[in-house]
């Protein structure tokens, strides 16, 4: 175990202080990997990814299990309960103050997650608007439905319905929701502000990426997604936003009656590649990270952190 002295980080850069992100998309091993270099320098993990930022969703977020919490102190998981949505300005404010408080006691902060948006926001200092949810909007839109939803914001604002899935349903009602709150679309209104942090980014992108979006789903549902979805469910109702993300949708029309279990599992399987496919064209397009080689991903890893820490 290499654990870098206090001392020496801060020798290294007192002003600049670094910050390792470990980027890829769905199923590419980032969770395995965060942890092997998380204890190799003893350092501790920020969480990253969008939907984990959430109480009760564990199985079918993939979320780092009890055991792999015990191993490494993780931070930015379960913020909130599912129907209270986070917004990326409070993501950002969060995950910043978990940062310095981390640079503060480690001198290196080690983020892992696949939410490119997050991650973006958070090392290029976004400053996205400064709009508080509007309930009854939000209630309103979903009346409408994620179809109608999206396709206003195409007419209203195409450049940040552009960059949103037309099944995201969080992101799309956030985008309506500064656009009917301030008056101006959200992409007119986004700045930067970055903070003084060197940002080292290292990916993982593997070739059989397929394979293990397979495996994985097949996982996800043996370990419980149907259960996790109806207790989510029973305690928020079915309309909620969140329960129509990858995986939690496909058990819920399970549950409903609507498709059978290996339907789902096969849908799950399909939408999960094509969203891993949008992550590589976000990360290919939105950051410059060294992708790490398979077998080598752990040595490789270790040698540009040193590098980085001097």
């Amino acid at each position: 175990m290499n654990h870098v002295s206090a001392a020496s980080r801060t020798a290294t850069s007192a002003e600049n202080p670094l910050v390792v992100a470990l980027l890829g998309p769905t199923a590419s091993g980032k969770t395995a990997l965060a942890l092997e270099i998380a204890e190799h320098f003893q350092l501790d993990i920020l969480n990253i990814d969008s939907r984990q930022l959430y109480r009760e969703m564990d199985i079918g977020t993939a979320k780092p299990t009890a055991d792999q919490q015990q191993r490494v102190k993780h931070h930015l998981l379960d913020l909130r309960a599912p129907d209270q949505p986070i917004t990326l300005q409070e993501f950002q404010q969060e995950a910043a103050e978990a940062v310095s408080q981390v640079l503060k006691t480690r001198g290196v902060a080690f983020l892992a997650g696949g939410s490119g948006l997050y991650l973006k926001a958070l090392t290029q200092g976004l400053q996205p608007p400064a709009v508080p949810p509007q309930n009854e909007l939000r209630l309103q839109l979903r009346e409408l439905g994620q179809p109608n939803c999206h396709q206003l914001l195409q007419q209203a604002d195409p450049q940040a319905a552009a960059k949103i899935a037309p099944a995201d349903a969080v992101r799309t009602q956030r985008a309506l929701e500064v656009l009917y709150a301030s008056g101006k679309p959200m992409s007119e209104q986004q700045s930067a502000n970055p903070p003084p942090w060197r940002v080292l980014e290292l990916g993982l992108n593997p070739q059989e990426l397929r394979s293990r979006i397979a495996e994985r789903t097949h996982q996800i549902y043996q370990q419980g997604l149907m259960a996790e979805t109806e207790q989510l469910s029973q305690r928020y109702g079915s309309d909620l936003p969140i329960l129509k993300t990858i995986g939690y949708g496909e058990a819920l029309g399970v549950l409903h009656g609507g498709l059978s279990e290996a339907e789902a599992i096969a849908t799950t399987t399909r939408r999960t590649q094509q969203f891993a496919k949008r992550q590589r064209t976000w990360f290919r397009r939105q950051h410059s990270p060294y992708w790490l080689s398979g077998q080598d991903a752990l040595s490789e890893a270790i040698r540009l952190i040193e590098a980085g820490l001097g």
